[in-house]
């Protein structure tokens, strides 16, 4: 009774530190990115601060890590044997060759973040998640295009009650921003293309989640560059004349808060999945939305309208039918894969080279067909 008592504590905790870190880093963000008597207009500015936060916490992990490595098995390990939570880090070392490699992906994480901010900038916090939530037609549209994979009614369905919670909460919204929201639909068009690329790219740095994180930060870092020189100079030049922002640690506090908000959702998004299951945390993630949108009508003094809420409601709940239907159709798939393989081996049991080169393959189906949209985040868990 004592450890089903303290493990559903674990996970109530888990949870908890999972919406705060991810409403936290929305809510900081719409105040960095809007508000004029805190921030500065140069919102490319602020989003590679916050590159550099991320790149220099992971160096530092690396660091950390690193040492428990190099340390004696008691330094290295729990009472229970377990890796200590450092171990999970690798050193951070930036080789020109790998980071080439990355490159490509580094665009398309640039554009998801930069656009992510403009439309959070743009948009009403409340509106934020209906603007962003066409990732997931994207997603099929890619997998039906690149893959030639059928997409079931089913998973239709799904697609329609998301594009229409998206067109009545836009018809809804009462300060609509139309740059806000083709930004949100950017950054949705942008995550997905993140998806696919990361899966590319992870076998440049050994599959190792933590190691891409580094390499896409240091590169946005360069990326965004000129195109703060570009666009942003005049104000930067301005906020340095006047002093009003450049000193203020009021302002710096913020920064480092979202850079470090921005490093830990991918440590507790790992935590939630771990203590509890994908599907959990999708669930989750759907509620933390859910709470997101109300909490913001009363914070930010966002006007609702019945049109608007509806489409919160639509978008959120087509989204979590969506996650509920790929999982059986994953089960599915799975089963059909457990069968064929039965088969098979009943069939070849006088060639059992044959037989083993068969299963071997068939496991690697199944275990790709298992990942999901939460592949690497999964295999992070498993680590």
């Amino acid at each position: 009774m004592g450890g089903s008592g303290n493990d559903h504590g674990y996970i109530a905790s888990v949870v908890a530190t999972y919406w705060f870190v991810s409403i936290s880093m929305v809510y900081l963000n719409k105040v960095l990115m809007s508000s004029e008597g805190i921030s500065i207009p140069a919102p490319l500015f602020v989003t590679w601060f916050q590159c550099i936060v991320t790149a220099l916490i992971c160096w530092m992990a690396g660091q950390v890590g690193e040492s428990f490595r190099n340390s004696t098995a008691a330094l290295g390990a729990d009472a229970d044997g377990k890796p200590s939570f450092f171990a999970q880090f690798p050193k951070a070392e930036y080789k020109i060759n790998t980071g080439r490699k990355v490159f490509p992906l580094s665009f398309v994480f640039v554009g998801m973040i930069t656009f992510n901010n403009l439309c959070l900038k743009w948009v009403e916090v409340s509106f934020y998640n209906v603007a962003r939530s066409l990732t997931i037609v994207f997603n099929v549209v890619f997998t039906s295009w690149l893959l030639s994979t059928p997409t079931s009614s089913k998973t239709m369905g799904c697609l329609l009650i998301v594009i229409l919670g998206f067109l009545l909460g836009s018809n809804g919204e009462v300060n609509f921003s139309l740059r806000g929201t083709v930004s949100g639909v950017a950054s949705s068009l942008f995550v997905s293309l993140n998806s696919i690329f990361t899966k590319k790219i992870l076998p440049a740095v050994d599959n190792d989640h933590w190691r891409l994180t580094f390499y896409n930060n240091v590169n946005a870092c360069i990326l965004f560059l000129p195109f703060i020189l570009v666009f942003e100079h005049q104000p930067i030049l301005q906020a340095l004349a006047s002093g009003q922002y450049f000193f203020s640690g009021i302002f710096w506090a913020a920064m480092l808060v979202a850079g470090f908000f921005g490093f830990s959702i991918g440590i507790v998004t790992v935590l939630q999945i771990k203590a509890t299951s994908p599907l959990t945390h999708n669930i989750s993630g759907t509620a933390k939305a859910a709470v997101q949108s109300i909490m913001a009508f009363y914070i930010w003094k966002n006007p609702a309208t019945l049109m608007g809420v509806m489409g919160i409601f639509a978008v959120l709940g087509g989204s979590l039918l969506y996650t509920l239907v790929k999982m059986n159709e994953n089960k599915k798939a799975m089963s059909s894969k457990r069968s064929n393989r039965t088969k098979k081996s009943k069939q070849s049991k006088k060639q059992p080279s044959a037989t083993s080169t068969a299963t071997s393959a068939d496991e690697k189906d199944i275990e790709m067909q298992a990942d999901g949209g939460t592949g690497v985040a999964k295999r992070r868990g498993g680590a």
